[in-house]
């Protein structure tokens, strides 16, 4: 009997046994540490997530259309926010100038703006009259005061690199570009960089159409490093017309009689007329916009703020300054 017991549970256990050789066939278990091969996830795209407001490398922001002219100096790209590399916003001071293309014309420029690159203390500003940028065609004209129509203007400004005839950084530009447009940014940077000792992410693109000499204007960006855009931020396009003149962008020659364009959401008075902020010179009877640097040169007994149209200072006898162009 105890024989026939052991050869009953030796019959189960290999019945058993054959049972799990029969299913090896169809399974397989993966062994933990086993190195098991699994189909790579379906592609999928990726999730789109919005920009923070002062990120400067996002989003990949490309000027294609070039804003119209209104009546403003300037015209605001991407929401005010430039779009430098992680590499181009460093704490050290650095320059770069773009070499001539095969036209003659400059291209961008970039530069980590500090104290270390603006000039010396009681460093005098070089003469620039060497330098003849592309569509350099001069003209003056009554409109102006007399005063010449173009500027050596400097894409990266002397009080920020102390740049001087470098012909890398000068392109033919209307003193309405360098006044209006560029120069309250360039103050602005400057400023800022003397008050705090921080540097700021600096580029100019001068946007020159097909083969034009002159640019129809620029692009400046501007963002502080340190403080991750806390105290200078920008994105703008800056014109290069002057009110009242025609230019062939071309070759740079010009003609006076364009009209002056009136932005469609200015303050008018009762007669239509456009109204603008002035400061005028009571002593000479000029009339400037408020951040002309003439203004900064007038005596304070001369200085007088003044909200109106121009045609009404005209008729009081103000004539517009030579400089801004009011």
């Amino acid at each position: 009997m105890k024989r026939t017991s052991i050869l009953q549970h030796a019959g189960v256990w290999l019945l058993l046994l054959a049972l799990c050789l029969s299913l090896s066939s169809c399974l397989s278990f993966a062994v933990p540490g086993q190195n098991v091969q699994t189909p790579p996830p379906p592609e999928t795209d990726p999730v789109e997530t919005d920009p923070a407001e002062t990120d400067p490398s996002s989003p990949d922001f490309v000027l294609t259309d070039l804003p119209t002219y209104v009546g403003s100096a300037y015209a605001v790209l991407n929401n005010n926010i430039p779009v430098f590399s992680p590499e181009e916003l460093t704490t050290e001071g650095y320059e770069f100038y773009s070499p001539l293309d095969s036209l003659g014309r400059c291209g961008v420029v970039i530069a980590s703006v500090g104290r270390e690159t603006m000039p010396a203390e009681n460093e005098d500003r070089g003469n620039i009259s060497s330098v003849k940028p592309t569509g350099w065609v001069q003209a003056s004209y009554a409109s102006m005061g007399g005063q010449p129509l173009y500027n050596r203007a400097h894409l990266i400004g002397w009080q920020l690199t102390a740049e001087n005839a470098n012909e890398r950084n000068l392109v033919t530009g209307t003193r309405y570009l360098n006044v209006q447009g560029m120069l309250p940014f360039e103050d602005m940077v400057a400023d800022y960089v003397k008050e705090t000792g921080n540097h700021v992410a600096y580029r100019v693109t001068p946007i020159f159409e097909g083969d034009n000499l002159v640019c129809s204007g620029v692009q400046m960006e501007g963002f502080s490093v340190e403080d991750n855009g806390e105290g200078i931020c920008f994105n703008v396009y800056c014109f290069n017309v002057q009110p009242g003149i025609i230019i062939d962008y071309a070759t740079g020659v010009s003609s006076e009689g364009g009209e002056k364009p009136v932005d469609p959401e200015a303050e008018t008075n009762a007669d239509g007329e456009v109204i603008y902020d002035y400061v005028l010179n009571i002593g000479r009877k000029r009339f400037h916009y408020p951040n002309c640097s003439s203004v900064g040169q007038m005596s304070e007994k001369n200085k007088q703020p003044y909200t109106g149209s121009r045609e009404d200072l005209i008729d009081q006898g103000y004539q517009p300054c030579g400089s801004c162009n009011p």
